[in-house]
């Protein structure tokens, strides 16, 4: 009787895919962390120029996603678009350097941006054909902890570089690690599937598995209740600047959110190790809690910073663990041939979603108040996690 051999969970590509996780993620933030300056300083643009170059790099990068991944499961290839999008990357970013006016920004950045949405779904899909069923959480884990890292890293030689080697020069160093990111993909083994030819699109996001469906509307729902971390600096910022000032209160800001990324690269790998040995689906849900746990936690506890170390924390953990289980969890619910064009339709509905929850929460902010912005998104998470609890557990490991 023949046993399947075993696969190791961090593995040569684990490694690799964490190696530039880590390498592309410091190279793009470190570009992102002064790219506010660049424009306000460098460029003299406004604000809003901010908003719409953030909004449309993002914006087309979601609904690339989808496609790519669709197109990487007809040809039966995955690395050639990981490859190409880690250059994308890696390369357009650093040319912010060269920009003189925010339309430049604008270009480069969007390019760089659509090379994320070519890589993401291929790299998830080889990531999970990598590593057995019992272990891919962990190694989900171990992918997201190196790319948190990545980002915590980036803006940190940013900020320190920044007074030594000006502004754009901090975008030309941004290659290095850029380069260093494509030379661990190229080094990825992969097994070529077979082509399939009547593979069409629209066909097979119908024809996806239900309960698949159910797990992409319950991330919908989360999707537009989740508004983006900077908004949690923005209520510690109006907090706490009256008593401190404006330089104090965003120091603080900066180190709490810094608190945050740690965090979710710590929890990160340890939710991977939850995942392989507990329900995917409860982990999940259990992060919708703690989103809703410290949206009220913002509106309900004293305005003092330890009560903002706490909540900090707890979007960390968050972070982390949603991150990593989503991602986990549909791959279970996925049969290995459509796995590229489901991490699409995932990340396209997450990208989305950020665009939207960012947009309401940032008007019920202006409109009322704060405390608008954290109960619509903790209300919204509560329902997506009931959605969530109520369905089957169904896996489809296999084709």
């Amino acid at each position: 009787m023949s046993h399947k051999k075993k696969k190791g969970w961090l593995n040569r590509n684990i490694f690799l895919f964490g190696l530039a996780s880590l390498f592309s993620d410091m190279s793009h933030e470190m570009a992102t962390a002064i790219l506010p300056i660049f424009l306000s300083v460098e460029l003299h643009s406004a604000a809003a120029i901010l908003g719409i170059i953030e909004g449309v790099s993002d914006f087309s990068s979601s609904f690339f996603k989808t496609f790519a991944g669709w197109y990487s499961d007809k040809v039966g290839k995955r690395k050639p678009f990981i490859i190409l999008g880690y250059v994308m990357t890696g390369f357009f970013i650093p040319l912010l350097g060269f920009a003189t006016h925010w339309i430049h920004v604008l270009i480069a950045k969007t390019l760089g941006w659509l090379g994320m949405g070519m890589r993401s779904p291929a790299r998830d899909a080889l990531l999970s054909d990598s590593v057995d069923k019992e272990t891919r959480s962990k190694s989900f884990g171990f992918e997201r902890m190196m790319d948190t890292f990545g980002a915590i890293i980036g803006p940190a030689l940013a900020f320190f570089l920044l007074p030594v080697l000006g502004v754009r020069n901090i975008f030309f160093l941004a290659l290095i690690p850029g380069i260093l990111a494509v030379i661990s993909v190229l080094m990825v083994r992969e097994k070529y599937k077979k082509k399939i030819t009547k593979m069409e699109f629209w066909g097979t996001i119908k024809n996806m598995p239900s309960d698949f469906k159910r797990f992409l509307f319950a991330t919908a729902i989360f999707g537009i209740a989740n508004f983006a971390n900077t908004f949690l600096i923005l209520r510690v910022m109006e907090a706490l600047r009256p008593s401190m000032g404006v330089l104090a209160a965003g120091s603080i800001a900066a180190g709490l959110y810094a608190l945050l990324n740690v965090g979710a690269a710590i929890f990160a790998f340890v939710s991977g190790v939850l995942g392989d040995k507990m329900s995917k689906r409860f982990l999940v849900g259990a992060g919708y809690l703690i989103f809703v746990l410290y949206c009220v936690g913002f509106v309900a506890l004293p305005t003092a910073i330890p009560s903002f170390i706490v909540l900090f924390l707890l979007a960390g953990v968050e972070t982390g663990l949603i991150d990593v289980m989503e991602r986990a969890y549909a791959a279970d619910l996925l049969a290995k041939d459509i796995r590229g064009t489901g991490f699409g339709l995932l990340t396209t509905v997450d990208g989305i979603g950020d665009l939207v929850s960012s947009a309401i929460a940032g008007v019920l902010w202006t409109a009322f108040s704060y405390s608008w912005s954290f109960m619509y998104g903790a209300i919204l998470a509560l329902i997506a996690a009931v959605i969530l609890m109520i369905q089957s557990n169904k896996k489809y490991p296999s084709a």
